[in-house]
């Protein structure tokens, strides 16, 4: 889809009241699965009508007939799962099916941590060429909203939607200088952020560990989400430190949510290295005292307990701080 989240399929659930009466026959019929709602209540085992792409019963369809009849027994059947930090941005392009996510329940893919697929000017059109290697594919879009109305022509077998990336503006006016922005500079980084929001953008994703996103300062970054902010958008952070820095970075978040006015998510919260390990602890409670004082502050975590990225990462780490004006 173009812009904006679409539920997946499945979470339609709530069109149809367990046991509700149902017609005779459907399109496709699910019996006997293990019912996962994404309510959180515990599961059920029910049968599950489908009319056209909608589902239209959910209960007991022992008499019910249909097209297609898939017998769920011992499986489970929940809503299609979100990849909210997905990278098949070039992927899609070459191949819409997205078999390796689909096959594993993922139905809508989100993108955007700090770099995303728009606004582009020539000079990052020319920088994303360079950077291709084993997928290549042609730039016939400018901003994001034409690139997700791109893979939307194209075919793809999930939907889609992303955040506008922080670095992307950043390049996209300053380019590759680690340097801050004039003023009339931040009202071109303002407008680029205005004019995505406007057209289905989710908010803000930046992913400050990583060079030239870790130029930016807390200021910067909060001008930009300020215009988010009036969109109802959400800030996203690969925080700037993971490391000896993460209670600062976990400072900058906050700062970050309470004086744009919007929600922030800490993406893939771990601290890393076996000294800051003790930390942990202080960061839920930097997050829970901010939620109390009526900031939304989330945080998503890796279900595996090792992380790898680039040693130029490891670098910009090793040598950050807080950036601030």
């Amino acid at each position: 889809m173009s812009g904006r989240l679409r539920a997946p399929a499945l979470v339609l659930l709530a069109l149809a009241s367990l046991g509700a009466a149902a017609p005779e026959r459907f399109d496709v019929l699910i019996r006997g699965g293990t019912v996962y709602d994404g309510t959180g209540r515990p599961p059920v085992t029910a049968d599950i009508g489908l009319s056209g792409d909608r589902i239209v019963a959910i209960g007991d369809l022992g008499k019910a007939e249909a097209e297609t009849v898939v017998d769920a027994s011992g499986l489970a059947v929940a809503p299609g799962f979100i990849n909210m930090l997905s990278w098949s941005t070039e992927s899609l392009i070459v191949d819409g099916r997205s078999q390796g996510e689909v096959r594993q329940g993922v139905t809508t893919q989100i993108f955007g941590e700090g770099l995303s697929m728009g606004p582009l000017n020539d000079a990052l059109k020319q920088y994303l060429k360079s950077q291709q290697v084993d997928v290549r594919y042609e730039i016939p879009w400018t901003t994001l909203a034409e690139y997700l109305a791109f893979l939307e022509r194209k075919g793809i077998a999930q939907n889609v939607a992303s955040y506008v990336g922080a670095t992307t503006i950043r390049v996209h006016v300053l380019g590759f200088e680690d340097r801050k922005p004039t003023p009339e500079e931040l009202d071109r980084m303002r407008e680029l952020v205005r004019r995505e929001m406007e057209a289905g953008a989710l908010g803000i994703g930046s992913s400050l560990i990583y060079a030239p996103a870790s130029y930016s300062t807390t200021e910067e970054l909060i001008e930009l989400s300020k215009v988010a902010a009036k969109y109802k958008g959400k800030y996203i952070s690969h925080m700037r430190s993971e490391g000896d820095l993460l209670l600062e970075a976990v400072d900058e978040l906050i700062r970050i949510s309470r004086e744009a006015g919007l929600p922030a998510e800490i993406y893939h919260l771990k601290a890393a290295g076996e000294a800051n390990w003790p930390k942990l602890d202080q960061v839920i409670a930097k997050v829970e005292a901010a939620r109390r004082s009526g900031l939304e502050i989330t945080a998503d975590m890796y279900t595996y307990p090792a992380g790898a990225t680039s040693l130029s990462a490891c670098i910009v780490e090793s040598t950050s701080s807080v950036r601030s004006n």
